[in-house]
């Protein structure tokens, strides 16, 4: 239950704070004095989007903080586990919003910031606002059958729908993407073919681009290069050559080593370069035995590099290995062409069965939804005519559609006649504001018997009402105050008197700006304020009297 509401620099409030009890509780006070300007600050709380004219002029921020009691509703446990908040059920839940005047928003949740989105999702397992707009919500199919639902507590069965319907549809999403895929690449077929055909063709290895280019320059190159070689064959294998020299100098070195001692790590690096050097005129006999000038080699060469840069720069790629993925690409393609009649049909078939699982799941829904609508048309009748409407015929009509939605295959509608010579009709088309007012307390009295909403506030659901109907309707929110916590706006007496707290909301102009405030009335005070709800400014002893009868006091 909501235990306290605290709201600072708010539209007219620069300050104000508020406790609730348990039970029925009702807010009053003239028409402008600001009871709505509290409930726009209480709908921040339930995730509302901000505005930031509705902070007062000069205030950095405000700030809308709510204290929940959650003693009896450790199931939200759940919640606060999975989205990493703390929570211990035997204490409070403290839910703050702050909008600076720059119009940033910030939301949290037991002093831990979160998203609207997280912020949405508890508070409205917390509380329900009905203001006077939502009466327009009765003659909407959805809202009709989420009265249905919640009487029916089948959570279980629409989530299991629910599910299996997203599974549907993404299946459906899924077949649809294949065959246009499909028809796509049928179409292009033959222009994949030729492509992959192409590449295939080209015998494609990778490594090879790097390798011929290098044996186009040797080619190119190879009087140059066997030039070259014979020379430094020379230099090193002759009379006078390189190695020559340096085994002499070794020799020479060799004859002294004994007198200096450093010349023995002299001649063995002097024999190892020898020895590499040995190894290098190997290897340039043997590399010019092989380098010879071949015409037709290099043509070749040329020939198979420049069809390898054509197909580069066709296929737009850098080098042979990019080719090789593109062919592999288009094989790929060509397969996937091949199997895709295989393909739409295995998707044809899942989506076949679980359609067939969606209409089992379905019918259940339905099951529960019928067994629901006797019920739910005895109760509404019951509490419609404590209300007032003696000859009402209420009955709730489910029928099976052919088309699956989000919400199963039930059409629900809600048909109504007040009167003995009207034929059943839509609420919505025949019902008057004030039935209409008081159809919905009916809903919320019945849903408050079967969901675990700790908190509902009636923003004057008492509109088009008044007398013996205003009584009744107090009678009932009294009753439910005993289920749940109850807490309502009104400018009716009648109701007012059925409460257990009292508050009056007011403005006072004395200061430099209009402020509105809010305080619980005493006993005394009350007798005032219903004897002023009944007769206005001027208080009479009649009035005053007749306070006290709907108080039940002598």
């Amino acid at each position: 239950m909501l235990k306290s509401l605290y709201i600072s620099n708010y539209a007219l409030i620069s300050e104000l704070h508020i406790d609730f009890n348990k039970g029925f509780s009702v807010l009053t006070g003239e028409t402008g004095a600001g009871k709505s300007i509290i409930l726009g600050a209480l709908s921040l709380i339930l995730g509302q989007r901000a505005e930031t004219k509705a902070i007062n002029n000069e205030a950095e921020k405000c700030i809308i903080e709510a204290e929940f009691n959650l003693a009896d509703y450790p199931s939200l446990s759940s919640f606060f586990k999975s989205n990493d908040l703390d929570f211990n059920y035997l204490n409070s839940c403290i839910i703050r919003r702050e909008i600076t005047n720059n119009g940033k928003s910030r939301a949290f949740i037991n002093d831990t910031p979160v998203s609207l989105l997280v912020l949405r999702e508890l508070t409205t397992r917390l509380i329900d606002i009905h203001s006077q707009h939502d009466n327009l919500l009765l003659g909407t199919d959805g809202y009709q059958l989420g009265v249905v639902d919640t009487f029916a507590r089948n959570t279980d069965v629409l989530q299991q729908y629910s599910d299996v319907y997203t599974k549907w549809q993404n299946e459906i999403a899924e077949l649809k993407k294949l065959e246009n895929l499909a028809t796509k690449q049928a179409g292009e077929l033959e222009f994949i073919r030729f492509q992959f055909n192409q590449l295939q063709e080209a015998t494609l290895l990778p490594g090879e681009q790097e390798e011929l280019e290098i044996e186009q320059d040797t080619l190119g190159h190879a009087e140059e290069i066997k030039s070259g070689l014979m020379l430094a064959s020379q230099l090193l294998d002759s009379d006078n050559s390189a190695l020559m020299l340096i085994k002499e100098i070794n020799i020479a070195l060799s004859k002294i080593k004994n007198f200096v001692p450093q010349i023995s790590e002299w001649t063995d690096r002097i024999e190892s370069n020898y020895i590499d050097l040995k190894d290098i005129l190997s290897e340039i006999y043997s590399l010019s035995d092989k380098v010879e000038y071949n015409p037709q080699r290099l043509e070749w060469v040329q020939n198979r590099l420049s069809n390898l840069y054509t197909l580069q720069k066709k296929f737009k790629t850098d080098n042979v290995e990019e080719l090789i993925e593109k062919r592999d690409e288009f094989d790929l393609i060509l397969r996937r062409i091949d199997s895709f009649d295989e393909e739409i049909e295995n998707v044809k078939l899942k989506i076949a069965a679980t359609k067939v699982k969606m209409q089992n799941t379905a019918e259940k829904l339905s099951e529960s939804r019928q067994k629901a609508a006797k019920p739910i048309s005895t109760f509404l009748i019951e509490q419609l005519k404590q209300l007032g409407m003696p000859n009402i015929r209420f009955n709730v009509v489910i029928s099976q559609q052919s088309v699956f939605t989000p919400n199963g295959i039930d059409d629900v509608q809600f048909m109504f006649s007040a009167n003995k010579n009207r034929d059943l009709q839509p609420v919505q088309l025949v019902a008057s504001g004030g039935e209409v007012s008081r159809v919905m307390l009916a809903l919320k009295h019945l849903i408050a018997h079967k969901s675990e909403l700790p908190t509902i506030i009636f923003d004057e659901i008492d509109t088009g009402v008044s007398g013996e109907i205003a009584h009744r309707m107090g009678e009932i929110m009294q009753n439910m105050g005993d289920l749940m916590q109850v807490i309502t706006i009104t400018h009716l007496p009648q109701i007012a008197a059925k409460s257990s707290q009292h508050y009056l909301v007011y403005k006072d102009d004395r200061g430099l700006q209009t402020q509105t405030f809010i305080r619980k009335l005493n006993d005394d005070e009350r007798i005032i304020q219903l004897a002023q709800m009944l007769s206005g400014k001027n208080l009479t002893e009649a009035s005053v009297l007749n306070a006290k009868e709907l108080l039940g006091l002598k």
